[in-house]
């Protein structure tokens, strides 16, 4: 059987071919948030550009837990492009995917679609993948792979932003003017790699903030552009307050100020909109 060879890049985890469904007509995407795409190729495995070549309906007995309205099919699909994997992938792949019925009833037709698949390998069972989610085949579009590639070029980056846990602890230092102040807000994250956000005030402008990725707080960087990985890493898993636990070594006053700076920052990287159930 044809298997795709690994070619290391982009830390070891992408592989990148020429592109068969570019011919296909631009979609918008408009059902899908950057935050809905980035939860989904983040955390699968496998991510790949396929045909669908045979979709066989399961009758009931064999598609237990699948939701009304809905019908599970046995997919066999010929790989177009790895896009995302750490080992060897069969051309043809199989597995499961629940459809809903359309307005009236009706069954989807699958064959002949191209679809982006979000995955895992099962242990044993060469080409055979499991979707990370129930809505983990994603029909193509020119616009939704554009979006996925970047997603995981930024994730693959050396100086890529941790995964935000949480805030660790942040302090706060009055200047010596009035209205003058800095404080500094670290982030923990699931790997330790190091986030922290800086916020300034002076007397009579505007406050701003910044975002460091590494140890040096002053090299940091403008606060990031929506739709970017850092935006995503901040805006959808920072909390909404700053925790009592990081302020614990602060005067009221002090308090007061890292509140006010970091609902500044919360509020400024605005919602983080997701669609999927």
């Amino acid at each position: 059987m044809r298997r795709f060879a690994l070619s290391i890049a982009l830390a070891g985890s992408l592989f990148v071919t020429a592109n068969s469904a570019e011919s296909q007509a631009l979609e918008p995407d408009t059902d899908l948030t950057y935050a809905d795409l980035a939860d989904l190729a983040l955390n699968a495995p496998v991510v790949a550009l396929a045909e669908v070549d045979r979709a066989t309906r399961l009758d009931e007995e064999r598609a237990v837990g699948v939701a009304p309205n809905h019908v599970r099919y046995y997919v066999e699909a010929e790989l177009r492009t790895l896009i995302r994997s750490q080992s060897a992938i069969p051309a043809r792949v199989s597995y499961l995917v629940d459809m809903p019925l359309d307005a009236i009833g009706r069954r989807p037709r699958l064959r002949d679609r191209q679809v982006i698949l979000l995955a895992g390998t099962v242990p044993g069972r060469g080409g055979e993948l499991q979707l990370i989610a129930g809505d983990a085949q994603l029909d193509w579009s020119a616009r939704r792979e554009e979006q996925i590639r970047a997603i995981l070029n930024e994730a693959a980056s050396a100086d890529a932003p941790g995964i935000v846990t949480g805030v660790g602890s942040a302090f706060s230092v009055p200047g010596t003017l009035p209205g003058e102040s800095e404080t500094q807000i670290f982030l923990a994250t699931s790997d330790g790699r190091p986030v922290s956000i800086s916020v300034l005030r002076r007397p009579n402008q505007r406050p701003r903030w910044m975002v460091s990725l590494s140890e040096i707080v002053e090299s940091s960087v403008p606060p990031p552009q929506p739709n970017t990985l850092l935006w995503y890493r901040l805006a959808c898993f920072l909390p909404d307050r700053l925790p009592d636990s990081a302020m614990e070594s602060m005067d009221s006053r002090q308090i007061a100020t890292a509140r006010a700076d970091f609902r500044m920052v919360v509020e400024e990287l605005g919602t983080c909109p997701r669609t999927r159930s």
